[in-house]
């Protein structure tokens, strides 16, 4: 007792926001800590590091030696179980993190801790590293916790060194090993393809491994995306249930194995995938993992995700708190088929629909394979002259007259077979020498792990920079998968997948540091690529092609509980058969942008879309970095409804869209509003109308905050008022 009294002293003495170390007689407790969580590690006698909890954190900490008292499990004979960071071949028989083969031939692996450190970033933020050592090689493995205290987020992940005479084999190579306890666990997790991303499944997860995981190489995310939810006791609701939101860093392959032991504990293994990788480790160099992200809500699935879109906002989203520009583009006004003339006219039409932007879309470059369609020209970055005698920069210029600015598209990692570029660089180009080439929309991809590779697609932007250096914004494509994985650069193949994404990022940082604030988008042909690694170069991302309005509702909704509104790009076009009004209303949403025809526009049209930017450059900072309130799920109600409400809770904007065709579906009933302060005072007005309609709300009535959130107000949607726009204003 006189030993746990000291204890409690030096742990007042360490006390760090976020981050805490106890020190007791049969362990050392190493809380990670944020404002409502923690995730609690211990030290054993053995020295073997365990993680003994995870969820919403204790009043005391000095508790948290008591909790594995607490539990009365069947024995885990050699406590690896809950391991921080499983190694293979030793004592445990659970999926690994880790798996090696060392200089020795030896496959067998221990880790023991060594020591740990905690440093404070910045004022928010803490970061621990945990020092695990092999007793027998000289092989080692620095865990790293990055928390963010106000947010309750967690970035995890491993650096993995050995000074062993020779070279050591990684095989697998884990960023973050998670362990929960729970009376039962449903996962929510994605799968998609074109046009279709973003589609939820959620299911009990059962005894055994259930993995998900992408081979693609560039587009990972297409099929199988690498976001997903856990709910714990029971499935997790909008405002209910505990739940923890995971997601790797990382644009290339990713594996996340998720496995219910023998105990009814799920251990969470995320990082890389090991597909075909095995990677060889020289002695004295340092193998670094990506992050592996993840939060935590007992509050249900909207807190969480307020959470984490707070997050990316402060501090991984490039330019997360600035603004973005609204832009209209050329793509399905023209497709290929343009000139300068069609283009000056697309200009003086940004000018009078009255956005910010006017993006040239693909089919501007290539002349001895023009890009007409998309069989040829990838490569080959000059302007073609039949299209564009005067270049770019005359464009550019042009643009500046009509009062707008101007930005381009471009696909700077691939090639079309039929290119300059492939006839003069085929050892630039990734395919197999001994087989027959596959192509993914008739299209390779560059070897981005050869540097020389790297420096000609920095270099393609960077031109584009140099010679028109008022150029606005790019929107950076990614459309091809990786067939018949080889590079004529490297040496041992099994590095490929790893060092093809490095390469990217190296790319990417180079620009980044050149031109740090230049608007770009992510774009794969739809939300195929998006990450938090890639969304540090990027200020937004393109959820999909798909942009029939109907459609996105259900893509943002799910989209949103991972990435915030400021992020995304929604774009106004002819797909649907919605009126232009309901698909304004729904673009809203995000990062407006318009890719539609303007001429063809009726004078109502027109008018609406006018107004509709203006109302919308009004509303867009609570949009962008309000906190979001899902309030009608779309998969559950005929009416989708979705708050964003400022800090102070005194202004707001509520949409409200319908979902269901059938006879006489609507808002029968009121739709509960939430985050508002039950005390204050509002008033509801509606906006975005069309020309020569009126309101049916009546925007001089009073709400308590109180009434609005236990009894709600009713949007009055229906087939006549498709899609409501409400601003909410605090008194």
């Amino acid at each position: 007792m006189k030993l746990k009294r000291i204890a409690g002293c030096v742990f007042q003495l360490l006390c760090f926001i976020g981050l805490t170390t106890q020190v007791f007689a049969q362990a050392v407790i190493i809380p990670v800590e944020t404002a409502n969580n923690a995730m609690v590690l211990s030290v054993g006698q053995k020295k073997d590091l365990s993680i003994i909890f995870f969820g919403r954190k204790l009043a005391s900490p000095a508790e948290y030696e008591l909790i594995q008292g607490a539990y009365k499990e069947n024995n885990d004979v050699n406590d690896e179980l809950n391991a921080a960071y499983t190694p293979s071949g030793s004592r445990s028989l659970m999926e690994p993190a880790i798996i090696v083969t060392h200089a020795d031939g030896n496959n067998s692996l221990d880790l023991r801790y060594v020591s740990h450190k905690v440093t404070k970033p910045a004022d928010d933020i803490s970061l621990l590293s945990i020092r695990l050592k092999d007793p027998v090689y000289n092989f080692e493995v620095t865990l790293f916790y990055k928390s963010y205290y106000k947010e309750d987020v967690i970035e995890q992940w491993s650096e993995i060194r050995h000074t062993e005479k020779g070279v050591v084999t990684l095989h697998k190579f884990a960023s973050a090993n998670l362990y929960l306890k729970a009376d039962g666990y449903w996962l929510n997790q994605y799968h998609g393809n074109w046009a279709r991303e973003m589609q939820p499944e959620e299911s009990k997860l059962t005894h055994g491994i259930k993995t998900l995981d992408t081979k693609l190489g560039t587009r990972a995310n297409l099929f199988q995306p690498s976001m997903f939810m856990i709910s714990l006791n029971k499935p997790a609701t909008e405002d209910e249930g505990s739940v923890l939101y995971g997601a790797m860093e990382w644009s290339g392959n990713f594996r996340i194995d998720l496995e219910l032991d023998y105990l009814d504990n799920l251990r969470i293994i995320a990082g890389m995938n090991n597909y075909v990788s095995p990677y060889p480790l020289p002695s004295g160099e340092t193998f670094s993992t990506p992050a592996f992200l993840y939060t935590f809500s007992d509050k249900g699935k909207g807190e969480a995700s307020r959470k984490l879109q707070s997050w990316a906002r402060n501090y991984k989203l490039l330019d997360g708190k600035g603004t973005r520009l609204t832009l209209l583009n050329n793509w399905e006004s023209t497709y290929f088929d343009f000139n300068e003339s069609k283009l000056a006219d697309l200009l003086k039409d940004t000018k009078k629909l009255g956005v910010d932007l006017f993006l040239l879309d693909d089919g501007w470059f290539g002349n001895k394979y023009p890009r007409n369609d998309d069989h040829a020209g990838l490569g080959d970055w000059q302007e073609n002259k039949s299209k564009l005698p005067n270049g770019i920069s005359s464009l550019v210029k042009e643009a500046g007259s009509n009062g707008v600015k101007f930005g381009i598209w471009i696909e700077p990692e691939m090639v079309n077979p039929k290119s300059e570029l492939y006839e003069k660089h085929p050892d630039w180009v990734i395919k197999q020498p001994k087989r027959e080439e596959t192509y993914f929309r008739n299209q390779l991809v560059l070897d981005l792990s050869n540097p020389k590779v790297q420096d000609f697609v920095y270099g393609i932007v960077d031109q584009l920079f140099i010679k028109n250096p008022d150029l606005a914004y790019i929107k950076w494509d990614c459309n091809a998968v990786i067939y018949n994985a080889w590079s004529a650069h490297l040496k041992n193949q099994s590095q490929f997948y790893i060092e093809y994404v490095k390469g990217l990022y190296q790319v990417l940082a180079k620009l980044r540091a050149k031109y740090p604030k230049v608007p770009m988008m992510l774009c794969s042909g739809g939300g195929g690529r998006v990450d938090y690694a890639a969304l540090q170069y990027f200020t937004e991302f393109w959820p999909s092609d798909n942009t029939d309005p109907l459609e996105r509702i259900f893509m943002q909704w799910e989209y949103s509980y991972f990435y915030p509104a400021i992020s995304s790009a929604n774009h106004v076009t002819d797909w649907g058969k919605q009126p232009v009004k309901y698909r304004t209303d729904v673009a809203m949403m995000g990062k407006l942008g318009f890719d539609i025809v303007v001429s063809k526009l009726n004078e109502n049209d027109l008018a609406f879309c006018q107004n509709a930017i203006k109302a919308y450059n009004s509303m867009k900072q609570v949009i962008w970095q309000g906190d979001q309130y899902r309030l009608s799920n779309p998969r559950e109600s005929s009416v989708a409804a979705v708050l964003y409400l400022d800090q102070a809770k005194s202004s707001g904007v509520i949409f409200n869209y319908l979902v269901n065709n059938r006879y006489d579906e609507g808002s029968k009933r009121p739709i509960l509003l939430k985050g508002l302060d039950a005390e204050k005072k509002y008033r509801l007005k509606e906006v975005n109308l069309y020309p020569g309609t009126k309101s049916t709300i009546d925007a001089e009535k009073i709400y308590t905050g109180d009434f609005l959130m236990k009894i709600g107000f009713n949007p009055d949607v229906n087939a006549r008022r498709s899609s409501v726009v409400l601003q909410i204003e605090g008194l």
